[in-house]
């Protein structure tokens, strides 16, 4: 049976019927899942599935596009077959379309599993908020709504800054199976305890709603006031478009454009209630107008990044931590999208209501989301264009540009192997005399001893996976010893400690030996990981001192000892790392069995500022990309002032008529 709605003659309160409850579960799983992957989505398409730029922004526009503009249409088959087995039908698109998507790294795969997610989306954003109506009476649907608005901005928080996370350590794909996973979460427990609320003699037909959708489209004063609020949309829409591709072309990696993203939430969490409660008494119109003055601003500030740096030295100390003078723009810009965004959000439904025929203002309003359906087709389509202009792929550059850039963007990076010593490279051996030639033409000397270690490939369950080794002196390796089973419940495993080679006391000078450490030292033993000092301090009780710069790392136990845990203490010298420059489609299409690749060298310690040098001359113009969008933020903010004018004009004439 449906879950009954609060009685009129209840106290206010918070309680609801569970299915609001299980419904905001499922939108916080959705949400989560749906904004970690898109903020990810414009350089997952670009770099790992290889549309050009230009390609991603259509295929990134109209996805986007589509998920605002038919959740109407949506919204109708959910009322005809019930809302339960509509979010049962949405969830499953969304589970298969994120997995397919993270699965395979196929154009024809990552558009078919976008129109998957884009439809399921389409299902979830009437039916979640259609819910939280059906659970709620007059009296307490504001609260209701907050909630749910609540939980919309906690699973966009929340998904993007897990993203930051998941694509620096594991690579873009990973993010999409994050959010298969939350999304088949989503299915089950809608599935299992969501009641189907009552739509009896609610909805309307297709047809009903491609007539609305025509009449809307031809009332000048309204479509025109979309029109101009899709400016501001357009250039909010760039958190997700332009702003995370310009940043690792420009910057490199490392500066989390996820979580750069999240501080227009929270600038909007902090200051809405206080910006609303100022604007109450304006007009609606002088509010937006506020929004749409600040909004070219936004892309300005980041649009003037290249001239601070060029003034500062390009880092700014302000004592507990350094920033880039570009991420400080960049902060700063999101921060006063955020802003313009509290002016013009809870001003706009009102203003466009006035511009609605008499009678006529809620079949307007059902279509005002068609301003960010233009705002998103339009804006990630300039997106792709003006990243193509003037902030390039770098992996379009011929071999030595590629590597200007990497010297300017990576302070580790050091030089790019010849192809032809990628054949040298192999598993736990000497590193060979040609790599240490090439090493040595750029100054880069090796120790006594070191060796080559082949770790676990990139994708290694691909055909032509990606392969990284590191070139590291060995000091100490690290057993679990092992306990009798009487001992089982008593304390943990000791260690026992292998010195590598001639290691010697710098006490006493003899060769050390083999020696057990207390088992509770266990815990400081981690995944490539700098020494604790708790470690460092119980090895030089045994006379064995590390350098500054050692780490541990985990070992794969030999045949015999695979109940133990082993882990090796190593200083790190140099890391070789394979990058492909094409996908594995693109390289199968070109007749070839592996994907075109630069095989890079990067050092164990970082360059100097003073020693990083400019971005190639191809990224002169890359600001360009923010001054276009500064234009476009103009041209809305006197498009109303035009509009304003000529509607104020028109109203006048039919008063006095």
């Amino acid at each position: 049976m449906a879950d009954e709605p609060l009685k009129q003659s209840q106290k206010l309160g918070w309680r609801f019927p569970a299915t609001l409850w299980y419904a905001n579960g499922a939108e916080l799983c959705e949400r989560a899942a749906y904004y970690g992957m898109f903020i990810t989505l414009f350089r997952y398409l670009n770099t790992d599935i290889g549309f050009t730029d230009p390609q991603t922004g259509l295929v990134t526009a109209l996805f986007a596009g589509g998920i605002y503009f038919f959740p109407t249409f949506m919204g109708i088959m959910a009322d005809k077959i019930g809302f339960k087995k509509a979010l049962i039908l949405a969830f499953t698109l969304l589970t298969c379309g994120y997995a397919l998507l993270g699965a395979y790294q196929y154009k024809v795969t990552a558009v078919l599993a976008l129109a998957l997610i884009m439809f399921g989306g389409a299902i979830i954003k009437p039916v979640i908020s259609g819910t939280v109506a059906k659970c709620s009476d007059d009296l307490h649907r504001a609260r209701a709504m907050s909630i749910f608005y609540m939980v919309v901005n906690i699973g966009s928080f929340s998904g993007k800054g897990l993203a930051g996370y998941l694509n620096e350590a594991l690579g873009f794909q990973y993010i999409n199976f994050y959010a298969a996973g939350m999304s088949f979460a989503a299915l089950l427990l809608i599935s299992i305890f969501y009641k189907n609320v009552d739509t009896t003699g609610t909805g309307k037909t297709v047809k009903e709603a491609l007539l609305g959708l025509w009449k809307v489209m031809q009332h000048f004063r309204f479509l025109s006031l979309i029109l101009i609020i899709a400016g501001f949309w357009l250039i909010q829409g760039q958190l997700y478009g332009a702003m995370p591709t310009f940043i690792e072309r420009v910057l490199g990696k490392g500066y989390k454009p996820e979580w750069l993203a999240n501080i227009n939430p929270l600038t909007v969490v902090i200051f809405v209630v206080p910006i609303t409660h100022l604007v109450r008494k304006f007009k609606a119109e002088n509010a937006i107008g506020i929004g749409l003055f600040i909004i070219p601003f936004t892309a300005l500030v980041i649009a003037l990044g290249p001239v601070l740096a060029a003034a500062t030295g390009g880092v700014l100390n302000f004592g507990l931590f350094k920033l880039h003078p570009l991420i400080l723009m960049v902060i700063i810009g999101i921060a006063l999208q955020g802003l313009a965004e509290c002016f013009l959000s809870p001003k706009f439904l009102e203003y466009a209501s006035k511009q609605a025929p008499k009678g006529e203002v809620g079949l307007y309003l059902g279509y005002q989301h068609l301003t960010t359906f233009v705002a998103w087709l339009l804006g990630f389509i300039a997106a792709g264009l003006l990243l193509d202009a003037f902030c390039p792929d770098p992996r379009k550059f011929d071999a030595p540009t590629r590597h200007e850039w990497r010297m300017a963007t990576d302070p580790k990076y050091q030089f790019t192997l010849d192809e032809s010593l990628r054949a040298e490279l192999g598993d736990q051996i000497p590193v060979p005399a040609s790599i240490q030639a090439a090493l040595g033409e750029y100054e880069l000397e090796l120790p006594q001893n070191v060796t080559l270690a082949e770790l676990e490939a990139k994708n290694s369950w691909k055909d032509d996976p990606e392969r990284i080794w590191r070139i590291e002196e060995q000091l100490v390796t690290m057993w679990t010893k092992s306990k009798p089973w009487w001992a089982f419940w008593r304390s943990p495993d000791e260690l026992r400690v292998i010195p590598d080679g001639p290691a010697r006391s710098r006490a006493t000078g003899e060769a050390l030996s083999d020696f057990t450490l207390t088992g509770g030292l266990v815990s400081h033993l981690g995944r490539d990981k700098p020494i604790t000092d708790e470690l460092r301090a119980a090895l030089a009780l045994r006379g064995l001192e590390l350098p500054e710069d050692a780490s541990v790392r985990p070992e794969k136990p030999g045949d015999g000892d695979q109940e133990q845990k082993a882990w090796k203490i190593v200083v790190r010298y140099y890391s070789i790392d394979e990058e492909k420059l094409e996908t594995d489609a693109d390289a199968r299409s070109a007749d070839r069995d592996k994907a075109l690749r630069d095989v890079l060298v990067y050092a164990n310690t970082a360059r100097s500022l003073e020693e990083t040098p400019p971005l190639p001359k191809q990224y002169e113009k890359a600001h360009y990309v923010w001054y276009a969008f500064t234009g476009v933020g103009f041209a809305a903010f006197i498009a109303l002032l035009i509009f304003k004018f000529i509607t104020n004009a028109i109203d006048k004439k039919r008063q006095a008529a």
